[in-house]
């Protein structure tokens, strides 16, 4: 007889069956398989702007700078002819050496036979080239030549250095020469032609209207004790030593130096002083300069171009 199931038990349940397409079924495995075997890719860093990797440096060349001579007291200064006014409104010798030099004082003129810091060699004659100083007088020191003047400020100075090597005990100080003329030099640079050949004389002897003496701010000196020497045996005096070391402190400079041949053209004398004010003598000094061409940055003027 069969056995039937009792109403209220529980039934069985059905398994869950959820109808999915097949093409669907395929697809998916296809894009996982695909995904799996892709190889993974590298992080991408997102490009940093150039301005953040380099700040731009100040451009210092394209900064104006400051004309010196558009000083109302530079121009006061030249106007009254006052050299020593115009470089102190430079703001001293060494920064009048650094604005000519650079070229940053069109308003100097390093030709210009009046000023303090005219230069003069065998490139660079006078002009005009029969030039005469405007005020001249003689020097108060004991001399050995007709030819005693120089300008005023030249004649003080060299009075002073004169009292201070006597004060220090390094003896007296005397002058062979001071001012020449155009006409004198032309006389004077004949004889040293006719006595030594033109060669030798231009080492030693300017040329007419290549002289410094003709500026009136270069002066010869002798050392003087019973009497006064000659010029060659002035360098190894004790006047001799104490003006190469002091003659900066009264505005002269040694003009043509041992060594320096090749720079001035001639051959050293340390007897030819020469002026050029107590500020700029002070930067030739302290800055170690052997010629005047060196400190203004010019070009050596070892012999004449014709």
């Amino acid at each position: 007889m069969p056995v039937t199931q009792p109403r209220h038990a529980a039934s069985r349940p059905a398994a869950l069956s959820v109808a999915v397409p097949l093409g669907l079924l395929f697809t998916a495995a296809a894009s996982l398989g695909a995904l799996a075997a892709a190889p993974v890719a590298e992080p991408v860093t997102p490009p940093v702007p150039a301005a953040a990797l380099r700040l731009p440096a100040p451009d210092v060349a394209q900064q104006p700078v400051a004309d010196p001579c558009g000083d109302a007291g530079v121009q006061a200064a030249l106007a009254s002819g006052d050299d020593e006014a115009a470089i102190a409104a430079f703001g001293g010798g060494e920064a009048f050496r650094a604005a000519v030099t650079t070229g940053n004082a069109p308003c100097i003129s390093l030709s210009d036979p009046a000023r303090l810091w005219v230069v003069v060699n065998k490139g660079r004659p006078l002009s005009p080239v029969d030039f005469v100083p405007a005020s001249l007088q003689p020097y108060q020191v004991r001399s050995t030549s007709p030819s005693d003047d120089v300008r005023p400020e030249v004649a003080q100075a060299l009075a002073a250095m004169a009292a201070a090597s006597q004060g220090a005990g390094a003896g007296v100080l005397g002058a062979n020469n001071g001012y020449r003329s155009y006409g004198l030099q032309q006389s004077t640079y004949a004889d040293y032609v006719r006595d030594l050949g033109q060669q030798e004389a231009d080492a030693g002897s300017a040329r007419p209207g290549h002289s410094e003496h003709q500026t009136g701010l270069a002066v010869d000196l002798v050392a003087c004790d019973d009497g006064c020497g000659g010029l060659d045996d002035f360098g190894g005096t004790a006047q001799g030593r104490w003006v190469a070391e002091h003659a900066w402190e009264f505005g002269f400079i040694v003009r043509y130096e041992s060594g320096a041949t090749g720079t001035t053209g001639y051959a050293p004398e340390p007897w030819h002083l020469r002026y050029i004010g107590p500020q700029l003598a002070a930067a030739y000094h302290h800055g170690g300069y052997r010629s005047l061409e060196d400190f203004f940055g010019l070009p050596p003027a070892p012999d004449y171009p014709f």
